[in-house]
């Protein structure tokens, strides 16, 4: 870091001396007028350009190799775009007579104007889209090669979940999340002709792309790309995947072996909701309200917020009251984890909870 900034203020210094010499030596080159004027004005204006350039590279710090390019080429997109358009305009003008009535610098005004609409607006398509450009352009990817994240693409049945919603305001996914067109479409046709059921469904998956539309910083992505030769909703969210190389975001429980045949990465909603669950180590207490029996004699069940099962010992005597409870062991299932306990304040011979577990 040391090192960065010596070279970063040595080549600052350069480009100051090097401003400096050569504007001094063209004024002094100048005829007219004194030699020791031009030298001062030459000193002078070289080290205003020098501070210039200084504070041209403290305004574009952020503006490193990867956007350069992108704006680079956005510029020469928006070049052909605005050659384009001013083709278009002079075939319009030669089959027709409205150039009888323009002036010549209204004319050239029109034609600057619609050169400029063309650069701009192909430039910020091609900024707005870069992370998708190499789908048009082939071997063109214009993403960091450090870039180790990947995008998520978000599958039709994470829509039904509203847990996306409160994971996607947290700021873990923002400019990282991908909803495909053809899921949308399918969307609104579902929402229209169908079940009263399906209908539902539809409509309230629509409400959380609109609420997660409205999430700031997000800045969920739409992509057009459809595979018309794939009939199946998930084949063609697999293609996506692999053309993106991008993981798919579900709350499907069997996407967990689609993921092992098509050799993609599925991050799974109910997967992860259980990797942040709590934890609870052995002898720790806590309270809970007793719900139910459980299925050994005098043993009562409970749950946790998150719907954690709580296994009670003795806990049979205690229903619909809260108790204070002891962690005996916790045991790890596909389902989630359910959590043994006895009463804190009753004896510890307790049965084994493995007895409880089994039958449960």
């Amino acid at each position: 870091m040391v090192k960065m900034n010596l070279s970063l203020i040595f080549l600052r210094l350069l480009f100051v001396l090097l401003s400096t010499v050569f504007m001094t030596v063209y004024m002094v080159s100048i005829p007219e007028g004194k030699t020791i004027t031009h030298a001062l004005w030459g000193i002078a204006t070289g080290l205003l350009f020098g501070f210039f350039l200084i504070l041209s590279d403290i305004l574009f710090r952020r503006f490193n190799l990867r956007a350069f390019n992108v704006a680079v080429l956005g510029i020469f997109i928006g070049y052909l775009m605005g050659k384009a358009l001013l083709l278009l305009f002079g075939v319009i003008l030669d089959i027709s007579s409205v150039s009888l009535h323009l002036s010549s610098h209204l004319l050239e005004m029109i034609k600057i104007a619609i050169f400029l609409f063309g650069v701009y607006l192909g430039t910020l398509m091609t900024l707005r889209s870069s992370d998708e450009l190499y789908i048009s352009i082939p071997f063109v990817r214009l993403t960091s090669a450090a870039q180790k994240r990947k995008d998520c693409i978000i599958d039709s049945s994470l829509l039904l979940d509203p847990r996306i919603i409160d994971l996607a305001a947290t700021g873990l996914l923002d400019h990282q999340l991908i909803l495909p067109k053809f899921i949308v479409k399918e969307l609104y046709a579902q929402s229209e002709i169908g079940t009263e059921a399906s209908k539902a469904r539809a409509k309230k998956a629509l409400e959380v792309v609109k609420k997660l539309e409205s999430i700031p910083n997000l800045e969920m992505r739409y992509n057009d790309t459809d595979f018309p030769e794939v009939e199946d909703m998930q084949g063609k969210l697999i293609c996506l995947a692999r053309l993106l190389d991008s993981n798919v975001l579900s709350s499907d429980p069997n996407r967990a072996q689609t993921s092992k045949v098509e050799e993609i990465s599925i991050i799974n909603l109910h997967t992860l909701s259980n990797a942040l669950k709590p934890l609870m180590s052995s002898g720790e207490t806590f309270k809970i309200e007793v719900q139910r029996y459980g299925k050994e004699p005098r043993q009562g069940i409970g749950y946790l917020k998150d719907g954690t099962m709580v296994v009670i010992n003795q806990g049979g005597d205690f229903i619909g009251s809260t108790v204070e409870v002891r962690v005996l062991s916790v045991k790890h299932t596909s389902s989630g984890r359910i959590i043994f306990c006895n009463v804190a304040n009753h004896d510890d011979s307790a049965l084994p909870p493995s007895e409880g577990f089994d039958k449960e």
